[in-house]
């Protein structure tokens, strides 16, 4: 814990022009900075202590999808929510890795202050380092509360991006066969 941030948030309740000795505001300065660094832990984890040995020898080539994996993240503008879904492929060469192991990465990264592209970025660079995999697919769909509670205030808006690597990136058959697939919704 890190007291500093309670002191800040403090300073920041009081800047808006708030009482912080107001029954209801006594301990928002604590609960706000444990749900930042809740929020941000991600930066107090690395890819190998996640991953854990859960690599696992495989014959299998064929492309492997987790869809919709939810994420939460700070935009790094406004430090404000932006609230997602993640697919993310994978073509194994020779090793595959723990199923809770990818939404697990999407999490480690998606607790940090950062823009959605590069979000879907790292997590892609995350699996490709971690499985050395022939390729690796990720797409991101998110709503943007900086966009939707200030600024242009688009209720409705999402933002989509993606980011391929190496078979992916060099097949678009393969590309499409992932884009194909993440767009199927069981029935």
């Amino acid at each position: 814990m890190n007291p500093d941030l309670d002191h800040h948030f403090e300073q920041i309740i009081r800047g808006v022009g708030e009482d912080v000795t107001r029954e209801g505001l006594l301990k928002t300065p604590y609960r706000a900075a444990r749900a930042m660094e809740y929020l941000t832990q991600g930066y107090n984890q690395s890819l190998d202590d996640l991953v854990n040995d859960a690599l696992f020898e495989s014959d299998s080539d064929e492309m492997v999808i987790v869809r919709d994996i939810e994420f939460y993240s700070l935009c790094e503008h406004h430090v404000l929510p932006f609230i997602g879904h993640a697919q993310v492929g994978y073509i194994p060469n020779g090793k595959v890795i723990g199923l809770s192991k990818i939404a697990r990465i999407v999490d480690m990264y998606a607790r940090r202050l950062q823009i959605q592209e590069k979000l879907a970025r790292d997590v892609a660079n995350a699996i490709q380092a971690a499985t050395d995999a022939k390729g690796v697919a990720v797409q991101m769909d998110a709503r943007h509360l900086c966009m939707m509670m200030r600024g242009v205030s688009k209720q409705n808006s999402e933002m989509s991006c993606s980011v391929m690597l190496g078979t992916f990136r060099e097949s678009e058959s393969t590309r499409n066969e992932f884009l194909q697939l993440i767009r199927r919704r069981a029935t």
